[in-house]
Formats: C-alpha cells, sequence, structure tokens
C-alpha cells in the first residue's frame, strides 16, 4: 500500500521559492507556470521531517558537526543501492556538488589549465571553469538517431591535443538523460588513466536511473582509477532537499583531498548547516520507501508525457531518458529559430522551461522539462504547450 501521495499540488508562492516566485525578476511573465528548475514539487520523506521536526524544537542551531553514524547512514545508502561502500576518510562535506567542483578546479588544477565537459550539459559546469580562468574544452555528445552517445575518437583527441588536466563527468548526464554504461565508463577511465587527467564525477542524480540502465558509481566501475577520481553525490536532488545545502564528496586521494580542503578553508567555510546535516542522515537512514514510490510516480509522469506527445503533440519529439527526472524535448521539427521558440514556450504557451541554448551551442532546437510535480501541473503544462503549437503553427 502506497503511503505517499504525489498528486497533492501544495502552493509554493510567496514561500521565497527561486522556481516559483522570481518569475518576473528573471524576465519573465508573472503567470507563467515553471518547470524548469531541478527541485522536486513533492514534500519529502517523513522520517527526514520528523528528524527535522526534532531538531527544531531543540531550538538551538549552533556550530554542529558529524560522527561515525552519519558516515554510516550515507556510505550504507550506497552499498545497499549502488553496490559500492566508500571508505570513512574519503569523506569531505560542502554545501552543494557544484561548490565541491570548483573546489576541485581551483584546487588540483593551476590557471589557464584545461577542464573538460561533455556538452550539452548542466550549464553551472560552464561558469565555474571560466570565472576561475580555466580553459573550457568541450566533448560534444554525439546525437544520432534520438540518442546520444559519446565520441572517444574527439575525447581523446581533445585531451590529448590539450592537455587536459580535469575532466567533469555528469553521471546520469543532465539533461540529456543517459546513465552511462558500466562499458563507457570504463573506456573513459582507460583514456582517462592514459593521460592522468582527474575524474571529477558528478552523480547527484544517480537515485533516478531506471532498472532497465542501473548506475555504475565511477569508482566502482573503474577500481584502478579510485585515487584519480572524486565521486560527488547529495541528497538534494534525490530527496529534494536542495535549499538545505549538504553534499557528500568522496575523495580518496589524500593528496586531494588535502587539497580540496586547504581551498575550501581558503573560502572561509568549515562545519555546513545543521539541519542540513539531521536531514541527510535521515535520507540515507530511512529515505528507502519514500524515494521507491516517488520514482514510481516519476515513471508514470514520463509514460503519460510520452503518449501525449505522440497523440497531440507530433512535431515534438522525445529523446528517450534512460534515468532522472528530466524530459529533453527536441523540437527542430517545429521549423521555429530559437527565439522563435522561446516566444512559443513563454509568451504563447506561458510556461518556463529551461532552453536548450543554455546546455551547449548544440542545442538551440531543445527544451528542459522537469517532471517532478503533481499530475495535474504535467496536465496543464502538456495543454498549454499543445495550445500554442496549434494556434501558432496549426499542427
Amino acid at each position: 500500500m502506497e503511503k505517499y501521495n504525489f498528486n497533492t499540488i501544495i502552493d509554493r508562492r510567496n514561500t521565497s521559492s527561486l522556481k516559483y516566485d522570481f518569475s518576473v525578476e528573471r524576465g519573465y511573465p508573472a503567470d507563467v507556470l515553471p518547470l524548469w528548475i531541478a527541485d522536486m514539487d513533492f514534500p519529502t520523506a517523513e522520517p527526514i521531517l520528523d528528524a527535522l521536526h526534532k531538531a527544531v524544537s531543540h531550538g538551538i542551531f549552533g556550530y554542529s558537526e558529524v560522527k561515525k553514524e552519519y558516515y554510516e547512514a550515507v556510505s550504507g545508502w550506497f552499498q545497499r543501492h549502488l553496490g559500492w561502500k566508500p571508505k570513512s576518510e574519503w569523506l569531505v562535506k560542502t554545501p552543494g556538488v557544484v561548490f565541491a567542483l570548483a573546489l576541485a578546479i581551483r584546487s588540483l588544477t593551476n590557471p589557464s589549465d584545461s577542464v573538460m565537459i561533455q556538452t550539452p550539459v548542466y550549464y553551472p559546469f560552464y561558469s565555474i571553469i571560466r570565472d576561475n580562468d580555466r580553459t573550457l574544452i568541450e566533448n560534444e555528445l554525439e546525437y544520432a538517431d534520438g540518442r546520444y552517445s559519446i565520441d572517444f575518437a574527439d575525447f581523446e583527441a581533445k585531451i590529448k591535443e590539450n592537455r587536459v588536466k580535469l575532466f567533469i563527468l555528469c553521471s546520469p548526464h543532465n539533461p540529456v538523460g543517459r546513465v552511462w554504461t558500466e562499458a563507457e565508463l570504463k573506456q573513459i577511465g582507460e583514456i582517462c588513466k592514459k593521460y592522468g587527467v582527474i575524474i571529477a564525477s558528478d552523480e547527484i542524480h544517480c537515485d533516478f536511473a531506471f532498472p532497465e540502465h542501473p548506475h555504475t558509481v565511477f569508482a566502482k566501475a573503474c577500481p584502478e582509477l579510485t585515487d584519480q577520481s572524486i565521486i560527488c553525490t547529495a541528497p538534494s536532488k534525490t530527496f529534494n532537499l536542495a535549499g538545505l545545502q549538504i553534499a557528500n564528496i568522496w575523495i580518496p586521494n589524500a593528496e586531494y583531498r588535502r587539497k580540496v580542503k586547504k581551498e575550501m578553508e581558503r573560502n572561509g567555510y568549515s562545519q555546513l548547516n545543521t539541519l542540513g546535516l539531521v536531514a541527510s542522515k535521515a535520507a540515507y537512514e530511512k529515505g528507502d520507501e519514500w524515494l521507491s514510490q516517488c520514482k514510481a510516480y516519476l515513471r508514470d509522469n514520463l509514460d503519460y508525457l510520452r503518449d501525449f506527445i505522440r497523440d497531440r503533440l507530433p512535431k515534438i519529439f522525445l529523446v528517450e531518458p534512460d534515468g532522472t527526472y528530466f524530459a529533453w524535448l527536441n523540437c527542430s521539427r517545429l521549423g521555429l529559430e530559437r527565439k522563435e521558440l522561446n516566444e512559443l514556450i513563454i509568451n504563447k504557451a506561458r510556461l518556463w522551461l529551461d532552453a536548450g541554448h543554455i546546455f551547449g551551442k548544440c542545442s538551440d532546437q531543445f527544451q528542459r522539462i522537469v517532471l517532478a510535480c503533481p499530475r495535474k501541473t504535467l496536465e496543464q503544462a502538456l495543454e498549454q504547450f499543445e495550445k500554442a503549437v496549434r494556434c501558432c503553427h496549426n499542427i
């Protein structure tokens, strides 16, 4: 019997929600329906709320740290769900994965060094490379027959030609929804080992891989490269805790770990958000049931989206995801320029999605939509999209 109801629509407006309360400030109409940012419109799991209520009732929010029970909760989750058990000494806690990636860039590379990403990709990757005065190198994913894959010849050539020092792997990949296979990860590892490239693997969406496309932690796929890799994880996407700012970063290499910690000290950061630590521990100890039901609901939303597009938006193409709670939509058959497509989405359909071009220059004709919302919200969004398309393009 299902314990959680994901159909309930909770009004998030006037709660300082970045998703709902800042459309005008970000240049969008006030009445757009937002399905852009990667947070969920679902309350988090009851065990997490119970732990937070208990901490709030205590009434004191001083500096906090964690003991071995925290490590056991987090590592136990990865062992239970992904068959990978990180060591306690590897753990470095940060307020977020992107923050950790920026620390790695600053502490493990030098100004002007080359850092590589695989595009189209999560857009903050671009800024943390450029804003830290590193050279951005792009290994563009190949898109053919409605699916993305890695151009390994280009991957190796770019590493060799540019003397790449650090590679940011997005696994599962945001926004295209690929869950890299163990074979693909091994091939990445072989090339990075050959050229001594550090791998910083962003695995924040690892808990949303579909059963037929299981996620493999990079360090598990390439154990010989454990000491050359940084595995970035967080409960923020899995349990909708982004605002509590807690990430668990696993750095097996003692020298890398020392440098990353030192860089964090240079930034004046030490103890994390007390409630974030409480929520993270509770999530990994008792969040299994909630996540299982949430993933089933998200899969149903994806099925609904797929059927809607097939029946009512035939010129939109869904890039079938292996995981995540995103849908990456190819809108090229609408025959619109980038500005025209954005005009259709924003001002005609009254939707706030993430436009493809922000993920990379190869994605002008794409839009990313977040499926982590009640079904009624998704239905409304798709009906608005359909109406705008039919009205403007007679489709």
